[in-house]
């Protein structure tokens, strides 16, 4: 299946309806809705995660990314004395689970720097998930063994001939190796994988479609492993292009129940990406995961507060804040859901 081959999405003529949406707009509580409220009602859960920058190197040129090659700025990787002052402060908010995030510099960002930095930070967060560069499949068994949770790959979008203009140099031009990522990472064993692409480079909807595909193919081939989604909308950042496709509010919420409905164990995670508002009133359709008080620059939180962002922020409420909200709809923060003494192999 080819994404440019795909029929356009069907829309509602005037004066009908296609969308859960319409009927939540009119106080009416369909059969999917209640559906989604028992799932959730199960699990009144939400995890929650910061990610920690280590470094804003990059050999790549993105057109929509903050850290792309091209962009004439001071770049960045954290020292290990660095990396425990950053520590301080996520641990003083309360996390637990810390989400490991560099650009692909692989001369000095790589496989030696991620498994020291591991080594440094495991006693200290009973979950670590990554989002690095694409590796092989030696070096995600490494992760692996080193204590890493989850790892996180965004194909960005699954539209060949698209992503190569939006990817023009480096290795992350490279479609077929990064789409391969994943199965790389279920052969290693890592216990999670999270998958994603970036909306608003291609048509939302086809992008989804894709995404939804290429999960439903790692659950039936590596079925011992939990899987994870984020809809990362796209978002001011320096030298970035405007969005191609605009994805509003509704249509997110749309999204976001239809991967529900499709799939009642996959996590989804929202980022701080998204405006208050919007996080606050989403937490009830089906969010697990959630980021708060992030800093989306390597050493955001004290170190260099004033160093590149990968993209702006839109919800800067703390950790404290958000763990309140959570709260207040009648769900649960949790700080550890996963330790490594679960895994066998540990």
């Amino acid at each position: 299946m080819r994404f440019e081959y795909l029929h356009k999405p069907m829309r509602a003529k005037k004066g009908a309806n296609v969308s859960q949406l319409y009927y939540a707009k009119q106080g009416i509580i369909t059969p999917e809705m209640e559906y989604i409220a028992i799932l959730r009602a199960n699990g009144k859960i939400i995890q929650m995660y910061a990610p920690l920058y280590l470094s804003n190197e990059c050999q790549n040129i993105c057109t929509y990314c903050g850290f792309s090659l091209d962009n004439k700025i001071k770049r960045k990787t954290l020292t290990e004395n660095e990396i425990t002052q950053e520590i301080e402060v996520l641990k003083k908010a309360g996390f637990d689970h810390v989400l490991l995030v560099t650009g692909e510099a692989n001369h000095t960002v790589n496989i030696h720097y991620f498994l020291k930095a591991i080594a440094q930070i495991k006693n200290d967060f009973s979950t670590i998930s990554a989002e690095v560069q694409p590796l092989s499949k030696e070096e995600y068994e490494q992760l692996h063994d080193a204590g890493v949770y989850s790892i996180l790959v965004y194909q960005e979008t699954y539209h060949r001939e698209v992503y190569k203009q939006y990817h023009t140099k480096g290795k992350k031009s490279n479609f077929d190796f990064r789409l391969e990522t994943p199965d790389r990472v279920g052969t290693a064993g890592i216990h999670k994988i999270g998958l994603g692409v970036l909306l608003g480079l291609e048509d939302w909807r086809k992008d989804s479609f894709f995404n939804a595909l290429h999960l439903d193919y790692l659950q039936k081939t590596y079925s011992k492993t939990k899987y994870a989604v984020s809809f990362p909308r796209l978002r001011p950042a320096e030298g970035v292009i405007e969005p191609n496709f605009i994805m509003d509010d509704a249509d997110l919420t749309q999204l976001i129940c239809a991967y529900r409905l499709w799939n009642k164990d996959l996590e989804i995670s929202l980022s701080t990406r998204e405006n208050e508002k919007f996080r606050d009133n989403i937490i009830p359709i089906g969010i697990t995961s959630m980021s708060a008080g992030s800093k989306t620059n390597p050493g955001g939180y004290v170190v260099d507060p004033q160093s590149l962002e990968q993209f702006e922020i839109s919800d800067e409420r703390s950790a404290a804040e958000i763990a309140k909200i959570i709260s207040s709809k009648g769900y649960q923060p949790v700080w550890k859901d996963w330790d490594r003494s679960y895994d066998c192999r540990f």
